[in-house]
C-alpha cells in the first residue's frame, strides 16, 4: 500500500478544521459527538458553539441540561445531547476535570462508543487505535473489494479486523507518522474524493491499489443489508393561547423519541383519520374561541415517520382551566428559550 501517496496527498489537500489543530481530548469529543450525524459545514456552527459557551469539560459538566439540549436543538439525535452532558461530569467526577486520552478510559465514558474512543485516543496521542466510520467503511469496502454487509455482526468484524491490519502495516515503518495523521487521512480520503456517488478515481493516491476499482465494482461497495422499517405515527399538537399572551407546553419524559424536549401538550392517535373532532381533548369545549389546523409534511426520522398536525387555538383563560398538572404556562415570548424537537422548529418558523 502506498501509504507516503495517501499522506502526501493529506498534508495538500485536506479541510483546516478546528477540531484538527488541536490535541486536546475535549475538543476533540466534542467534534465527533457533533459530527456523527452531521455534515461538517452545519456542524461547525454547532462546535464554535459549544467551545465558545463551554470552553471546558467542567464549563460543561456545570451547566443546566435544559441549556445543553437548546444549544444542541436542530442537531437531533438528542440522546446524544444528554450522553454529552453526562459523560461531562463523569469525567470531572472521576477524573477531576482532565479528559482523559488513553482509550478504555475514554471508551468507559457515557454515550462514547469504539470509533469516538479511538478518534480521540489516536488524535490527542496517536495511540494505535484505526477509527472505523462511515468514510473509512466506505474507502475500505473499495480498496478491499469487501462484498460482506457493513451493517452486519460479520461485516462490523470484518472492517474492523481489516482497519486494523491496515494501520498495523503503516506503523510498522518507522519513518512514518502517527495513528492520528493516518487515521485523519483515511476518513478525508472517504470524505472528498471515495465519495458515496462520483468518486473521483482519478485523483485518488491510493487508485492504483483499488481492488474495486480494478474489478469495475466501486459503485456496488459498500454493501448494506438493508434498512430498518420505519413505523408511522401519528401526532395532533395542542398550541393554545390567550388573551394574556400565555400558551402551554409539557416536557417530554420516558423512553421515547425527543425526551428532556420541550413541546406543545400532544395527543398520539393510532390512525390517520383522526381530527379536532374526534380527539380526546383535555379542555371544555366552551373555552374554545377560534381554531385552525395546520398539516406539517411527514417527518421522517430513522425508525418513524411522525404525520403531525398542529392545531392553533384560543382559549378564554388557560390558568383557569382543569388542564392536566403537567402542563406549563408560559409567555409566549418566552418560547424560544425552550429547546425543542426540529419537527415544532418547522412548525413555529412557518408562524414567523
Amino acid at each position: 500500500m502506498d501509504f507516503n501517496a495517501l499522506i502526501a496527498w493529506y498534508r495538500q489537500y485536506h479541510r483546516p478544521l478546528p477540531w484538527r489543530e488541536t490535541h486536546d481530548p475535549y475538543r476533540i469529543w466534542l467534534s465527533e459527538v457533533i459530527l456523527q450525524q452531521t455534515r461538517v459545514v452545519q456542524g461547525m456552527e454547532y462546535y464554535l458553539r459549544f467551545t465558545e459557551r463551554y470552553p471546558t469539560v467542567s464549563a460543561l459538566a456545570a451547566a443546566d441540561e435544559d441549556e445543553v439540549l437548546k444549544l444542541w436543538q436542530g442537531l437531533g439525535y438528542y440522546s446524544r445531547a444528554r450522553n454529552l452532558h453526562a459523560a461531562a461530569r463523569e469525567v470531572v467526577a472521576e477524573h477531576g476535570g482532565n479528559f482523559p486520552t488513553d482509550y478504555a478510559s475514554v471508551r468507559a465514558l457515557r454515550g462514547v462508543g469504539d470509533y469516538t474512543a479511538a478518534a480521540i485516543a489516536s488524535f490527542s496521542t496517536d495511540a494505535p487505535y484505526a477509527v472505523l466510520d462511515g468514510n473509512v467503511y466506505r474507502v475500505l469496502s473499495r480498496l478491499l473489494d469487501l462484498d460482506t454487509p457493513i451493517d452486519t455482526t460479520a461485516g462490523k468484524r470484518l472492517f474492523t479486523q481489516a482497519a486494523d491490519t491496515l494501520l498495523q502495516e503503516y506503523l510498522s515503518e518507522p519513518t512514518h507518522s502517527g495513528a492520528g495523521i493516518y487515521n485523519q487521512a483515511v476518513m478525508e480520503l472517504g470524505a472528498i474524493l471515495c465519495t458515496p456517488r462520483s468518486p473521483q478515481c482519478e485523483a485518488c493516491p491510493l487508485g492504483g491499489h483499488c481492488l474495486a476499482r480494478r474489478n469495475g465494482t466501486v459503485d456496488q461497495r459498500p454493501v448494506k443489508q438493508g434498512r430498518t422499517a420505519q413505523t408511522p405515527r401519528y401526532f395532533h399538537y395542542l398550541h393554545l393561547t390567550d388573551a394574556a399572551g400565555r400558551t402551554a407546553i409539557y416536557r417530554r419524559d420516558g423512553k421515547d423519541i425527543w425526551k428532556g424536549l420541550y413541546e406543545f401538550p400532544l395527543i398520539e392517535s393510532q390512525t390517520p383519520d383522526t381530527t379536532w373532532e374526534t380527539l380526546p381533548l383535555p379542555l371544555p369545549s366552551e373555552a374554545l374561541l377560534w381554531r385552525e389546523s395546520v398539516r406539517m409534511p411527514k417527518h421522517v426520522l430513522s425508525h418513524r415517520i411522525i404525520h403531525a398536525t398542529f392545531h392553533r387555538a384560543e382559549v378564554t383563560d388557560l390558568s383557569s382551566l382543569p388542564l392536566p398538572s403537567e402542563w406549563k404556562i408560559i409567555p409566549i415570548e418566552t418560547l424560544g428559550d425552550y429547546a425543542v424537537s426540529r419537527l415544532t422548529e418547522l412548525y413555529l418558523n412557518r408562524q414567523d
